[in-house]
């Protein structure tokens, strides 16, 4: 249900209704209204929340529609029962609601019309289209914005006036409701006419890909992003982006679905969300030199049948699962890792990548990681160590290596915090702990409630004091730094996909500033604390590269994390929570070879506290620079200047490809054509191909 309030509020709904029969039949107006009313707000609440039962009633028969029917009909039953079935009340409120819900199929229609009028076959971000094509306003939010069900709530002024009649016994209060419900659905619907006739009616789809073509002409953009994915993915594009805004050739994201788009990080590379393989296939991308995929899926075959461009995975983590060596790379003309160790995983999985295929280009994304910084001179004086504990998920299937939250979560947080000397303890676990499992939702909601009675414990002891003036700034600054993000983020709404993709091209200035700003709170943020306090940290901010800077040391599991934070030099731990044992553990896994490795009991913590407190007692220092060097390469050139540099020296194989295809073409004659031409690829009405390669 989501929450306790939503759970009550299902309840009091489904409840509702037979309450609602028993008033009509008894019957008695007040239990009527009263029944009537919770129905009504249950419904409303639980739509404004999302709740997964009222969108799943619909598939029961019960929908929002069928709901209101019912408690109409109840009403006509409520007055017959009340002897009103002579009474013109009762003729008029049938009346009234056989009308009304002639309405609801205009108003079904013209809504229905107007969004898929609006939908565009083309959206975009940082394109610009308003020069050359016109694009009308969307419709005013009040009219679209949940509009079935703003629709059917206008019977409310119509129940009421009816129930006012039967209770008072008079009729003209109830024929008062009746006109104005009809009046206001009537009205409703004449508001949404003007929106599908004349200048406020998008161009058609042929005038939309033609502006975007003439603006890809115009642009003429040489490294595409390429990302397909559900919404839970975007995270994997988002990385990329800023790599992408600091490449040295013209940079352009295209995007598969729309939901990717609608939670796509702010950017100021341009982007094209293209849904229809067909309208892909036809755009003019014969500039495009070097194709980068972040994920491998199906739709990739619609961009990889592309000969003019070269195709790279470059991949969104770096770590020794099972997908980082996925037989399908072997599509790619080049795979591209972070360093030596990505191009062993291939070697050793044996998947049909060839080693003269993969490219060592280092992690730009690791660049805001700060490394290992000398403990503070007052560290004797009271700096306690901060170890970050950030858990991965419990994964797809029950195997027990997945996460330590179920066997090791709670030894290794307890361990933590009754370490002596104290450490502060942060927790940050994967976004999508407990989405599968309740096992894992419960040991998360238990070291939660661990962490946080430990807080409590540490406030009320008198050795660990704070600056308590100091608290109060940073408070102060973070309240006004969120005022004005929340300040940004609002001015920059628009009205649907098609107004967006109009007025999408960013204010730089604005991008700018909020990056600054995030900066600024995530200072403030840090500050607003003592930093002795455990904390729960969850949600997109901070960042987890931002606890990784705050952070001494760090306990995780088998994922993306761990090589990641390798890139900052500092003691970590890592949890063999299958119980493969150390050596057998290291050797299925690079990434733990200079790491502490803790079985589920967590006693090694020890080790890594005490390599912690002095930097002189840290065996694996030398181990962790050798493995930081091969799973993400040499600190010098930097990442971004390899991964340049690869770009460029593929755009030059492309091209190189290209001319010698134009001269083979030139000598053969006109009738002959390339080698590798392509036949059409078969498509379906809606313009998605059938997901075969055109060979």
């Amino acid at each position: 249900m989501g929450s306790a309030a939503e759970l009550a509020a299902a309840v009091l709904m489904l409840l509702g209704f037979p309450c609602l029969m028993l008033a009509a039949l008894v019957p008695s107006v007040p239990a009527f209204a009263a029944a009537a009313a919770v129905t009504y707000l249950a419904d409303h609440y639980l739509h404004r929340r999302g709740s997964y039962l009222v969108n799943r009633l619909s598939k029961v028969r019960a929908g929002l529609s069928i709901r209101f029917l019912i408690r109409q009909l109840l009403l006509i039953l409520l007055l017959a029962r009340l002897s009103l079935a002579d009474n013109l009340i009762y003729y008029g409120a049938i009346a009234c609601f056989i009308a009304f819900y002639g309405l609801q199929a205009p108003h079904g229609a013209l809504t229905t019309l107007i969004r898929n009028r609006r939908r565009m076959p083309v959206a975009t971000r940082n394109v610009d289209l308003a020069s050359r094509i016109r694009i009308p306003d969307a419709p005013p939010r009040v009219l679209t914005h949940r509009a079935a069900e703003k629709m059917l709530h206008l019977d409310l002024v119509a129940v009421g006036g009816i129930l006012l009649a039967a209770a008072l016994d008079s009729p003209l209060v109830g024929f008062a409701g009746i006109g104005v419900t009809v009046l206001l659905g009537t009205a409703y619907v004449l508001a949404l006419v003007p929106y599908v006739r004349g200048r406020r009616i998008p161009p058609k789809a042929d005038q939309v890909l033609e502006a975007v073509d003439d603006w890809l002409r115009e642009y003429r953009p040489e490294t595409v992003l390429y990302f397909s994915g559900s919404r839970d993915s975007a995270y994997q594009v988002n990385m990329w982006l800023e790599t992408m805004e600091q490449l040295d050739t013209r940079p352009l994201v295209i995007l598969r679905e729309r939901v990717i788009l609608a939670n796509l990080a702010p950017t100021t590379v341009p982007v094209v969300c293209v849904p229809g393989g067909v309208h892909l296939m036809n755009l003019d991308l014969s500039t495009v030199r070097v194709a980068l995929y972040a994920a491998n899926v199906g739709k990739n075959i619609h961009l990889l049948r592309v000969p003019t461009m070269k195709h790279v995975f470059i991949g969104h983590g770096d770590s020794d699962k099972l997908a980082s060596v996925n037989p399908f790379s072997k599509v790619y003309d080049e795979v591209w890792t972070a360093g030596r160790a990505g191009r062993d995983r291939y070697a050793i999985a044996d998947v049909g990548v060839r080693d003269d295929d993969i490219v060592e280009v280092g992690r730009p994304q690791l660049a805001p990681i700060e490394p290992r910084r000398a403990a503070p001179a007052d560290a004797a004086e009271g700096h306690r160590p901060t170890v970050l504990y950030a858990p991965t998920w419990e994964g797809w299937d029950d195997n027990p290596g997945n996460t330590s939250l179920l066997l090791a979560g709670e030894n290794i947080v307890k361990r933590l915090i009754a370490a002596d000397p104290p450490v502060r303890v942060l927790y940050k676990p994967h976004p999508f702990t407990g989405t599968r499992s309740a096992q894992a939702k419960a040991a998360h909601q238990r070291i939660t409630e661990l962490i946080e009675q430990a807080a409590a414990e540490r406030a009320a002891d008198p050795r660990f004091t704070a600056d308590a003036a100091a608290r109060d700034r940073a408070r102060a600054e973070l309240a006004r730094v969120e005022a004005r993000l929340a300040e940004l983020a609002g001015g920059g709404d628009r009205g649907d996909e098609a107004e967006a993709s109009r007025d999408g091209v960013i204010d730089v200035a604005r991008y700018e500033e909020t990056a600054r700003l995030r900066d600024a709170w995530n200072t403030a943020y840090w500050n607003s604390f003592p930093d002795w306090e455990h904390r729960v940290i969850t949600g997109a901010q901070p960042r987890l590269y931002d606890c990784f800077n705050v952070s001494d040391a760090m306990v995780s599991d088998i994922s993306s994390v761990v090589s990641d934070f390798i890139a900052s030099g500092k003691p970590y731990a890592v949890t063999d929570s299958a119980g493969l044992g150390a050596e057998e553990f290291k050797r299925q896994n690079t990434a733990v070879r200079a790491a502490v490795i803790l079985s589920n009991d967590a006693a090694a913590l020890t080790e890594l506290l005490d390599a912690v407190r002095d930097p002189q007692a840290d065996p694996l220092a030398g181990e962790r620079d050798e493995l930081k060097h091969y799973l993400l390469g040499p600190d010098e050139p930097t990442s971004l200047e390899q991964f340049n540099a690869a770009v460029a020296q593929l755009a030059r194989k492309a091209e190189t490809r290209n001319l010698g295809q134009e001269s083979r073409t030139v000598v053969g004659g006109p009738d002959v054509e390339p080698a590798d031409a392509l036949p059409p690829q078969a498509a379906s009405v809606t313009g998605e191909t059938d997901g075969t390669a055109a060979n």
